[in-house]
């Protein structure tokens, strides 16, 4: 195709063309040398299916996933997509490489599943493993955000993990463990969406969900025995979202972390 014009600049033409050709009909452009005569030339390529793919998402405003949001998904893993979500070519390639599952965020839902992100200090590492193994055992996807072993490190750090794991949607829900689960509330409360909930029984579990909408559950490892700390983990997942007055009062929370961000 060739294009001329006496009141435009090659360059500016060229930027032109490319924008409209590229964002209407969704295909790769590609300058040709400018020692060819007679003004400016561009040459339209059949676009590949991924590379048009990518640029179609672009265009239309939709998610795009790429490896950087592969980094934190442990191999064998899965991240869960928001619906419409376009994923890189190179991001394929490397959850093919290491294993993780791309699944849609309506599957998950359909089946009843959660994608529940879990992290903790060194206070909370062992108790760690046995929340793991209960979320499987519940047919939920827990994914493991650290910290690997009981070697004394910031609970702060392992918070914030989690706390954006689900701020950004990638998970549903968190949990987080340290000695006493008040740190790790503070802590994560300090992200915008997160509404993190220290609870020691069943009963606080139950209340955090359905008055205040929590979406982390911070439990103190070394106050709980196993059992009641499992218990008030089923229970968290379990109790739904209150709605009428809760759903008031919890509006008036994200209005205030709102009007704290102005």
């Amino acid at each position: 195709m060739r294009v001329q014009s006496q009141d435009l600049s090659g360059s500016q033409l060229t930027q032109i063309v490319r924008r409209v050709v590229g964002r209407v009909m969704g295909t790769r452009v590609a300058e040709v040398p400018h020692e060819r005569p007679a003004g400016v030339h561009v040459a339209v390529d059949t676009p590949r299916p991924a590379e048009d793919r990518v640029e179609l998402a672009r265009v239309r405003g939709s998610e795009l996933v790429t490896v950087d949001d592969l980094a934190h998904i442990p191999r064998g893993g899965e991240l869960v997509l928001r619906p419409g979500a376009v994923v890189t070519p190179l991001a394929e390639d490397a959850a093919r490489e290491r294993g993780i599952r791309l699944v849609e965020r309506a599957t998950v839902k359909d089946t009843g599943r959660l994608r529940i992100a879990v992290g903790s200090d060194h206070g909370g590492f062992r108790t760690k493993a046995v929340v793991l193994d209960e979320l499987r055992r519940l047919g939920h996807v827990g994914f493991d955000l650290g910290t690997r072993d009981e070697n004394a490190v910031d609970y702060p750090d392992y918070a914030a993990a989690v706390g954006e794991a689900v701020a950004n949607g990638q998970a549903d829900l968190g949990i987080v463990l340290d000695g006493a689960g008040i740190g790790s509330a503070i802590a994560a409360n300090k992200l915008a969406g997160i509404r993190a909930a220290t609870c020691w029984d069943t009963q606080s579990a139950a209340n955090a969900r359905e008055h205040n909408h929590a979406n982390v559950l911070c439990l103190g490892a070394k106050m709980l025995p196993e059992s009641k700390l499992l218990d008030t983990v089923r229970t968290f997942l379990a109790t739904p979202l209150g709605g009428d007055r809760h759903a008031r009062r919890v509006a008036k929370i994200t209005a205030l972390e709102q009007r704290r961000q102005r």
